[in-house]
């Protein structure tokens, strides 16, 4: 059963910032964590909602999100990048 996670957020920081550009270089550092695949990070058009950006990636199966959820990387950046400067967002996963 692949997985494909999605999170759509609002970060704190100004549109078009040197803070708001470091944060996304620092999420896409997570396309190289082992288990994720086809990782992508948009950004988000029209004014159907408040949020601006959406990371998305595929997982071969549960095991795997998890072995990614749980990777040091992953946690280190939930903690120092993702608390401090997201100010909202929502996640999804779809099974494929």
């Amino acid at each position: 059963m692949t997985i494909r996670h999605t999170v759509t957020f609002k970060l704190k920081h100004q549109t078009g910032s040197v803070a708001e550009s470091e944060f996304l270089e620092a999420a896409k550092k997570l396309a190289s964590l082992p288990t994720a695949k086809k990782f992508e990070c948009l950004k988000v058009m029209g004014n159907k909602n408040n949020y601006d950006f959406a990371l998305s990636m595929e997982f071969d199966n549960m095991t795997a999100y998890d072995a990614y959820n749980n990777h040091q990387d992953h946690v280190n950046f939930v903690q120092e990048r993702w608390i401090p400067e997201v100010i909202d967002y929502i996640e999804i996963d779809y099974q494929l």
